[in-house]
């Protein structure tokens, strides 16, 4: 068996990467992508290595020749590879693709050492490696039945969105026996060319094949294995961080502040947001608004405060949309002078805004970091500071006030000249739910110089829309930071959503119940790990002290590293005691959390 590599294309998508180079010499962490495939290749018993190159073909076979003399690599050149596409460069290496099996490879892709096993290995003489469709497939996809015979190929045009659940994607590697070959593919090959041209792709050769002729071609799935088509320069950033040591993987995730979507099968129990909302029926109805939306303005504020007054029950000129509570967050803590009360540990987007001298810090000096109204109010009294922020429930220890409590607090603030801040974007999930939130008239009014936060992503499940509101009856302040937004800073779905919201929000009061039965069950499961010690929550989220010498980062680590699971790891957060070890775990739906307790349970027994 010969394995044929095509690595003639330009890679313009790259930008910079590509200016001098083909694509394939891009390192993906320190490593050219050809040094990897190539290596990978000379661990298995093939014949030759052929190359079909084009776009600074010179260089790339110098650099394989004085690098790689023992694999003897032989060239085919596509002098005109700004003019033609994959075919093309498929067919100038006909008469070596007629002599033997053949391993058929693009340049541009990095996978892990076990897809190439899988391939050779496989009893299929003829095949196609494929992956089940995720969301950041692009290129060409098949329909198997349930014998793995690959039944057709997608076209561009044919591709639908509501069968992607039947749709796997190529992943660009395949076996083809010497018989598919001469009998098959190179005569259909010809007669695509000849009546298409060569500006085209050599699987519309494969889907004709499939169409009309009975010629063995399978299907090997190999989902759950490591692969990645690098095209542009986010791909790029993506391969990086999907094929990096397992350290080094963990810091580019913690430096992404999202977007895990596009990392296959990451279990993200890091990011916070309710389980079981939005409802389908609520999906379906943006869905069913998808181009408008898409192809309209929003409305400014004057439009949107009223939809959130209209969403909390409170006065239009109360509330201040934001783009996510983190844009509220920036233009409110501009807005107060003095010192802050905080305490610590804490949801540092607030504190992170003011100098540390500005800052009067509150440790509760207890392992589960609980603390009361009265707490705050004995600490506090003689402090003089200007504004208090209240995380409640507290991010990340779970702690909550009750609402009276809070109330109680926000009168003595009042009296002291105190602003006090609260921010309860998690407070729909303690017991009680919705009745404990401030975000009423009549308390606002009560209280006039508090403001309060809520981040609509969280317990509202969207973080997407990017939403968040301020609410304070003192509208000389909401003034001030709706001029500091831009007129457009939410787009059309958050709108939308915020329309439609009040047709769900019986949807939405169940699914924070389901919730409150799902933490309590999580609770109870996590607490039978042995390492870890579970501090109560009111939030969607759970504390967990580390113990019997596991460290926050190697927890953290080897639960992405051996289960793709991501958590928390606190250990930068401010306001732990030295030498303590804490993570901060995301509560999901059943299925997942018993994931999570199930492998930190296999962790333990490798300990």
């Amino acid at each position: 068996m010969q394995a044929v590599i095509l690595a003639a294309g330009m890679g313009r998508r790259l930008g910079e990467f590509t200016a001098n180079n083909t694509k394939c010499m891009v390192e993906v962490n320190g490593e050219r992508l050809i040094d990897r495939m190539l290596r990978q290749l000379s661990q298995h018993d093939l014949t030759r290595i052929v190359m079909v190159v084009g776009y600074e073909g010179k260089k790339l076979k110098d650099y394989v020749a004085e690098r790689y003399p023992e694999l003897g690599v032989l060239f085919v050149e596509n002098h005109v590879y700004d003019k033609t596409n994959n075919i093309y460069s498929l067919w100038l290496a006909r008469d070596y693709l007629k002599e033997e099996d053949t391993l058929l490879l693009e340049s541009d892709l990095i996978f892990e050492d076990g897809i190439l096993a899988a391939a050779i290995d496989s009893d299929y003489p003829t095949l196609a490696l494929v992956s089940k469709y995720e969301s950041w497939n692009d290129g060409t996809m098949v329909t198997i039945d349930d014998d793995n015979n690959i039944v057709n190929f997608i076209s561009k045009k044919a591709f639908n969105y509501a069968d992607t659940r039947f749709y796997y994607k190529t992943v660009n590697v395949y076996k083809f026996s010497r018989d598919f070959i001469v009998n098959h593919y190179l005569p259909f090959l010809d007669a695509y060319l000849s009546v298409l041209g060569n500006n085209e792709y050599y699987e519309q050769v494969l889907r004709v094949i499939t169409l009309i002729d009975r010629a063995g071609l399978k299907a090997l799935p190999v989902s759950g294995m490591k692969w990645y088509e690098i095209d542009d320069v986010q791909d790029l950033r993506i391969a990086e961080t999907m094929f990096a040591s397992p350290a080094e993987r963990l810091v580019k995730i913690q430096h992404s502040y999202g977007g895990y979507w596009r990392y296959p099968g990451l279990l993200d129990f890091c990011y916070l947001v309710n389980p079981f909302f939005p409802s389908k029926r609520l999906n379906d109805e943006i869905k069913a608004n998808f181009d408008v939306l898409l192809r309209e303005y929003p409305s400014g504020m004057g439009v949107n405060s009223l939809l959130a007054g209209k969403y909390f029950g409170i006065r239009q000129e109360y509330a201040c949309v934001g783009n996510g509570a983190a844009e509220l967050i920036k233009a409110l803590m501009e807005q107060l002078p003095g010192k802050m009360g905080v305490v610590y540990p804490t949801f540092e987007e607030y504190p992170n805004r003011l100098k540390d001298e500005d800052i009067v810090k509150f440790h509760p000096g207890n392992r589960n970091f609980a603390y009361t109204a009265d707490d705050l109010i004995d600490f506090f009294g003689d402090k003089g500071i200007s504004s208090l922020l209240l995380v409640n429930p507290d991010n990340p220890s779970g702690n909550f006030i009750p609402k009276g409590e809070v109330l109680k607090l926000a009168a003595e603030c009042e009296a002291r000249g105190v602003r006090l801040v609260v921010d309860e974007s998690f407070v729909d999930f303690s017991t009680g739910g919705e009745e404990n939130s401030l975000l009423r008239d009549e308390i606002l009014e009560s209280h006039p110089t508090m403001c309060v936060m809520k981040s609509i992503s969280k317990s509202y499940g969207v973080p997407g829309l990017r939403l968040g509101v301020l609410a304070s009856a003192d509208t000389q302040l909401v003034k001030k930071l709706r001029g500091d937004v831009a007129i457009w800073n939410i787009n059309s779905f958050a709108e939308f959503y915020m329309q439609i919201f009040g047709k769900y929000e019986a949807d939405y009061r169940n699914a924070c119940e389901k919730f409150r039965a799902c933490r309590d069950e999580f609770y109870s499961n996590l607490s039978t790990v042995p390492f870890i010690r579970v501090i109560p929550s009111q939030a969607n989220y759970f504390l967990c002290e580390l113990v019997e010498g596991v460290t926050s980062h190697d927890l953290t680590l080897s639960l992405l590293a051996d289960f793709n699971i991501y958590i928390k790891d606190c250990s930068s957060k401010k306001g732990f005691p030295d030498g303590a070890q804490y993570v901060r775990i995301a509560v999901r739906d059943r299925e997942d959390n018993d994931k999570l307790v199930s492998a930190m349970k296999n962790i333990f027994k490798k300990g």
